[in-house]
């Protein structure tokens, strides 16, 4: 039923008043001088970077002239950095009566929450999305300054999205509505804002016509019709790479689309970016962790009771190697019985090479062997090359793998075990590092990253924490924000770590 009003509202739109509204900011950016230099709020608890500070002052010139834009910045370049602080910026200066929207991938929402709370906690948030948004009043969105949604939450409750103004709208991996006859795109594009955002690290993916839906997004009308477009410009280049419609296509979308990439801000950047990727379990995977961390905690509960601390050693062990497992996979489970193999972090890890890091090459550690299997299956089935290194590989072997990556441009991708590859490795060719199941003695994780950060490397390394929102992974980190003596010894042996927990500690690990 929602399909059929989606296409309805979306064929009702009035392109007279599209039209009118293109002429009046073409009519208003004759007018423009210069872009003026525009002050960081000092409620942004960061400091931006000269080239962050730039994407600001961008970001405002748009603003002043509502036109719309698309920050394309490589990715761990710090694009949500840039918007919240726009965002920030905006709220002093223009007090909006009305939310902002940020429409993003499923992925991405944890990860949002984090960097307002980090970055910015004077913007209050909202999360709509899953079964909880029906207990949610929507007429008190604008009691916030962003409520975040995700694509397909947005189709599916379109006819209460579209009777609602906002705003700034903004999309989060824009590319996700590239085609235009996607019920994502049709959805975008009937939402009422003051003034629309994209941001993408990969604006073009696939050919020149990716461009066409996000930007009309953006501006719509700018670039015409769809069959214009294709046979000005889309046809010409793709298919007879006519250099003429190149140039007179960069020209055209020059001022709305900011690119920066790491080597032409290189000098702005720190030599290595640790962030934490945030993966939100889906009801499966979910179903199964909770089922063995709940099995786990009433055993070793009652084991301390009776026996103390060090008589359940094994039984803590045990669990937290389970739980680690089903956060990675419930397919590493060694049991009889079939747990299914629901894996959030392969997902998220699949699209980040496939969609976020472009022709970087990228390192992907594991300790589970069996993780590793899963994601060789996937890059295979996706015909991406990759080299691959564990405890069982050869000397022999391991140097021709480490050739390979090193030197041949279409090895895109080393998936390397944490243990055999932790250490001896030179791996410079890399500048991308995803840590899928980090352990939790921190010297080990930095000794993975230098397999990449390290003398001869001339990239700066973005490193990624995979880590499962309620979780046993959180929770750890959280234990090492606590005891900073657990985190310079834990878990450097299985014994040591077991020595720094007390009983609360494993009551919090196992709730």
């Amino acid at each position: 039923m929602w399909l059929a009003l989606l296409d309805k509202l979306y064929d009702d739109i009035d392109e007279a008043e599209v039209l009118q509204e293109l002429m009046e900011k073409r009519n208003k950016l004759r007018s423009f001088n210069t872009i003026e230099q525009t002050s960081v709020p000092a409620q942004i608890q960061a400091q931006l970077r000269p080239y962050q500070k730039s994407g600001l002052n961008w970001l405002n010139f748009l603003h002043e002239f509502k036109w719309g834009g698309c920050l394309a910045d490589d990715m761990g370049l710090g694009k949500t950095l840039q918007i919240l602080t726009f965002l920030q910026f905006v709220k002093l200066k223009d007090k909006p009566q009305i939310a902002n929207l940020v429409v993003v991938p499923t992925s991405l929402i944890f990860n949002w929450e984090a960097e307002v709370d980090k970055f910015c906690p004077n913007l209050s948030i909202l999360r709509y999305h899953g079964n909880e948004r029906f207990k949610i009043n929507i007429n008190e969105f604008n009691k916030y300054d962003i409520v975040i949604t995700t694509y397909g939450t947005l189709a599916s409750d379109i006819d209460i999205f579209s009777k609602r103004s906002f705003y700034y709208l903004i999309l989060d991996e824009s590319q996700a509505i590239k085609n235009p006859e996607t019920k994502r795109y049709k959805a975008v594009r009937l939402l009422k804002a003051f003034n629309r955002l994209a941001m993408t690290g990969t604006p073009i993916e696939n050919n020149t016509f990716d461009l066409y839906a996000q930007l009309n997004f953006l501006n719509p009308g700018m670039l015409g019709s769809m069959d214009f477009f294709k046979n000005q410009f889309a046809n010409p280049i793709d298919k007879h790479n006519d250099p003429d419609r190149v140039e007179e296509l960069k020209k055209l979308v020059f001022p709305f689309v900011l690119r920066r990439t790491k080597e032409i801000v290189a000098q702005d950047l720190p030599d290595k970016t640790e962030t934490i990727l945030f993966c939100q379990m889906g009801a499966q995977q979910r179903r199964v962790y909770e089922a063995f961390r709940d099995e786990y905690r009433f055993k070793i509960i009652e084991k301390i009771n009776s026996e103390g601390m060090t008589r359940a050693g094994f039984y803590i062990l045990e669990g937290l190697m389970k739980l680690r497992q089903i956060c990675n996979s419930p397919a590493l489970l060694k049991d009889a019985e079939d747990y299914g193999n629901d894996s959030i972090k392969l997902d998220q890890l699949m699209e980040h090479i496939t969609e976020r890091v472009g022709n970087h090459k990228v390192l992907v550690f594991s300790q589970f062997l069996g993780m590793l299997a899963l994601i060789k299956d996937k890059l295979h089935k996706d015909n991406i090359q990759y080299a691959y290194l564990d405890g069982s590989t050869s000397p022999a072997e391991r140097e021709v793998a480490v050739r390979t990556f090193q030197t041949e441009k279409a090895c895109r991708v080393f998936l390397v075990s944490l243990k055999a590859g932790g250490t001896g490795l030179n791996l410079t060719a890399a500048d991308y590092v995803f840590l899928v199941d980090p352990w939790w003695n921190p010297a080990v994780e930095q000794q993975a990253i230098d397999r990449t950060h390290r003398i001869g490397q001339t990239n700066h390394v973005f490193a990624y924490k995979m880590i499962c929102k309620d979780s046993v992974e959180e929770k750890i980190l959280s234990l090492q924000q606590k005891k900073k003596t657990l985190a310079a010894d834990l878990i450097s042996t299985d014994k040591g770590f077991i020595k720094n927990l007390n009983k609360s500690d494993v009551e919090f690990l196992f709730s």
